[in-house]
C-alpha cells in the first residue's frame, strides 16, 4: 500500500489525484486495524472497542445517554450478569460504567452548550439530569465551572 501511494506520489500518472487519496484511506484503515489488534484486552478505547461486549456496552450508553442506566442494564445489554459486566468494563475501559456514563453525559452536554442554543433545561434533559440544578452541580463538578460560565467561553 505504501508503495503504491508512493508510485502515484511521485510519477503523478493520469488519475492519480484521485486514487491517491483512497490509498491514504485505506493505508489509514489498515493502519488502525494493526493498532486495535496489537492493543486488543489493554485497558483504554482500543480494548473496549475491540471487545464486543464492551463494545455492545459503550454502543448503548453513547446512543442513549439520557436513559437512566444501571450498571444491571448495561450488563444485559452487552450479554453478561451485572457482577461479570462491571468486572470487564472496568478492566477495559479503566473506570466503572456509571463513572464512564456521567463523563459521557457531562462531554455530551459540552457539545450541546458550545454547539447549539438549547435552553439549559433541555440540555439537562437531553443528557439524563431531571433538573437544571442537578444538571449544573455535575457539571461544575466535571468542569469546575458553570453551564452558562462554559457557554459564554465557547462562545468568546
Amino acid at each position: 500500500m505504501v508503495q503504491l501511494l508512493g508510485d502515484e506520489l511521485d510519477a503523478h500518472p493520469p488519475g492519480a489525484a484521485v486514487v491517491a487519496p483512497s490509498l491514504v484511506d485505506a493505508l489509514l484503515v489498515y493502519m488502525l486495524r494493526a493498532w486495535l489488534s496489537e492493543t486488543a484486552g489493554a485497558p483504554g478505547w482500543s480494548g473496549a472497542l475491540a471487545d464486543p461486549v464492551t463494545a455492545r456496552a459503550l454502543a448503548a450508553i453513547h446512543s442513549d445517554p439520557a436513559r437512566a442506566w444501571t450498571v444491571e442494564q448495561l450488563g444485559a445489554a452487552a450479554g453478561l450478569s451485572r457482577a461479570a459486566f462491571a468486572r470487564r468494563f472496568t478492566a477495559l475501559v479503566g473506570e466503572p460504567p456509571l463513572t464512564y456514563l456521567t463523563r459521557w453525559r457531562m462531554t455530551t452536554a459540552a457539545r450541546l452548550l458550545r454547539d447549539t442554543d438549547k435552553p439549559l433545561a433541555q440540555v439537562a434533559t437531553a443528557v439524563g439530569y431531571g433538573s437544571a440544578f442537578a444538571f449544573a452541580k455535575a457539571f461544575r463538578r466535571e468542569y469546575a465551572t458553570t453551564p452558562g460560565g462554559y457557554r459564554g467561553a465557547t462562545l468568546s
